[in-house]
């Protein structure tokens, strides 16, 4: 099992996938670097661990940057997945190996090994050039023998354009919608939950500015900042209770506490509110044309309201009371005959 490190969504929607690995009897073998691997440490300390090379994504300060940095940064990612493809062979010669399972890791898969891509992606937004990204990423996903995307197939997804396109030759299987947590009725302690993720600078920037702005909130909030590392902590700013970071369990319990999320439009995070039924807030990492995407999904949709990173205020969360917010619409996935394939 190996997540991309690019924040924590990709990390946190393998979860239930790991679980399900043991519950079938299967032996995870984890493999990926960054947060993404600690956190599955911390979530899973007894499996088999490996480091794979880092992909070092990170976002320009400036939002319409994002698209330069990354053509300059292309020929460093091919680099990475030719190394990424080196360190999956040697996996390969010293573990015994049933399968691959790859989400959003373009060099983990191998020729002697059924190896399946994990993506809601199959379309990918870059404003002009999205046919390019699209065609070039659909390209990689190909050389899988499966992709499963978690999303359903039918009229009500939560992906949108991004997980439906007309295809014949993308081994495609929906296979619902992914999330580590569970539904449960529990007394009101935080009437707002802030949950941070997402790669820097932009997690620190909007860090900062919540801080500021949510002074003047009236009432408690939970404040996540989202930072993996190696000891929890816990401070108390005024009527902020504030956590670097929770594991699993914690933040589905917080979550179930909570009245109203404050977070990025980030894929696992929908997921995850879907299960919840959660009424959130959604700010897109800047740049970010998939989250900027989905924000305007869900608002179209009288789901929840949205704002950019830089024009958020305090008043714009009482914006929340005119949505519907999310409802449990998931199903349970078929992980036997998803694991077949192995």
């Amino acid at each position: 099992m190996a997540p991309l490190n690019w924040g924590l969504g990709h990390a946190t929607r393998c979860i239930p996938i790991i679980k399900a690995l043991i519950k079938y009897n299967f032996t995870p073998i984890i493999a990926s670097d960054g947060i993404a691997l600690d956190l599955l440490k911390k979530e899973f300390s007894h499996l088999l661990f490996y480091e794979l090379p880092s992909y070092n994504i990170t976002y320009p300060k400036k939002a319409n940057n994002f698209k330069l940095k990354l053509l300059k940064d292309s020929p460093r990612l091919l680099n990475t997945i030719n190394k990424e493809r080196k360190a999956v062979d040697a996996i390969v010669k010293s573990e015994h190996i049933a399968g691959i399972i790859s989400d959003n890791r373009f060099g983990v898969r191998h020729k002697t090994i059924p190896s399946v891509f994990i993506t809601h992606q199959l379309r990918v937004m870059s404003g002009s050039t999205t046919w390019l990204s699209s065609k070039l990423h659909q390209r990689i996903i190909s050389k899988f023998n499966e992709c499963w995307v978690p999303d359903y197939s039918s009229s009500y997804n939560l992906s949108g354009d991004l997980g439906h396109i007309d295809s014949n030759h993308l081994n495609l299987k929906y296979i619902g919608s992914l999330s580590r947590f569970n539904p449960n009725d529990q007394p009101i302690d935080y009437k707002l939950l802030v949950v941070l993720s997402g790669p820097e600078p932009q997690r620190t920037i909007l860090e900062q500015k919540l801080l500021r702005e949510l002074q003047y909130y009236n009432g408690d909030i939970l404040f996540i900042k989202g930072k993996i590392e190696s000891q929890q902590e816990v401070r108390q700013q005024n009527h902020i209770t504030i956590y670097n970071y929770m594991t699993s369990k914690e933040l589905e319990d917080v979550m179930n506490k909570s009245e109203i999320v404050l977070c990025r439009s980030g894929y696992t995070s929908i997921m995850d509110l879907d299960k919840l039924s959660k009424k959130v807030f959604f700010i897109p990492t800047p740049g970010q044309y998939e989250q900027e995407y989905l924000a305007k999904k869900f608002k179209k949709e009288n789901i929840a309201p949205f704002c950019s990173q830089d024009k958020f205020e305090l008043q714009l969360l009482s914006d929340i009371g005119n949505y519907k917010g999310f409802s449990n619409n998931s199903v349970n996935i078929n992980y036997s005959e998803l694991f077949s394939l192995f």
